[in-house]
């Protein structure tokens, strides 16, 4: 099975320090759900690792994460594209959970329950916390520099073998060695 990790805020949808509160706030990255139909064209099962302290901190509750998450399914199936599964951390940073990107948590679930190791697979993310996740479970980090992923390249300390994309489009690129801009290797 191939299987690809990715994060939501900031890789598919813009992001917002702000947080993403709404179905009317998630709004998709031009080219990321077209991207996410290529993947899946080519055998790929698509599943989302998140982040949502916001429901910890009472911003919006599992209703509204449960609708945000329609609207990106539903825009997803407009162009083909289907994702197989959205994990995601409730928690803030003080609770010290283990399900929190940068820990491992959520994407060693993702391992057992599709049955997969996660030595090689493709992690996505626009944060340093969403590859360092993905690098302690063996993952390959892809940075993307769409949301976050400007700042976090400029900061440094990337996981060995992170490669750098402009976008979920170039990784896609990348991953099905069609055309695309060049990639930094760091």
């Amino acid at each position: 099975m191939k299987l690809i990790i990715l994060d939501r805020d900031g890789v598919i949808n813009h992001d917002s320090d702000e947080f993403i509160k709404s179905p009317a706030e998630w709004i998709p990255i031009p080219g990321s759900l077209e991207a996410i139909a290529r993947l899946n064209q080519a055998g790929y099962r698509v599943v989302v690792a998140t982040n949502q302290s916001g429901i910890a901190r009472g911003l919006f509750d599992m209703i509204t994460l449960n609708a945000i998450h329609q609207k990106m399914h539903a825009a997803a199936q407009l162009v083909g594209a289907d994702i197989d599964a959205i994990f995601f951390c409730p928690h803030s940073a003080d609770d010290n959970c283990d399900c929190r990107k940068p820990k491992p948590g959520m994407l060693q679930e993702i391992s057992r329950r599709f049955e997969v190791n996660l030595k090689g697979v493709p992690n996505v993310g626009d944060s340093l916390r969403d590859l360092q996740a993905g690098y302690a479970t063996g993952s390959t980090p892809y940075l993307v520099l769409t949301g976050k992923g400007e700042r976090t390249r400029a900061k440094g300390g990337l996981p060995p073998g992170t490669t750098i994309h402009a976008n979920l489009a170039a990784v896609v690129d990348h991953l099905l060695k069609t055309p695309t801009k060049p990639s930094i290797a760091v």
